[in-house]
């Protein structure tokens, strides 16, 4: 019989393979001197992306015009639709 890692039935060969990825990364990471710094800016960037824009220019428009998910999700069909008809009418 064959020996197989990927042999994913055995819960010791998923720890391994586990391991064996965290092992890969961890010391890829760790000898990494320019790669450290363009993970931090992408890091920062991908923060700025979607908190901070997130907070200050995307509003939750539905949960400030209604109460209820029946009255977000009628508005929400009607948006669609009426769209949908307008760009079939060109």
């Amino acid at each position: 019989m064959k020996h197989n890692l990927l042999n994913l039935e055995k819960p010791d060969n998923v720890i391994k393979i586990v391991n064996n990825i965290y092992t890969f990364y961890r010391d890829g990471f760790r000898g990494m001197v320019l790669g450290k710094k363009l993970w931090k800016i992408i890091l920062i960037k991908l923060f700025v992306m979607f908190v901070i824009l997130k907070l200050f220019f995307f509003p939750n428009f539905l949960n400030t015009k209604f109460e209820t998910d029946e009255e977000k999700g009628n508005y929400v069909l009607e948006q669609i639709t009426r769209n949908a008809s307008k760009s079939q009418l060109k």
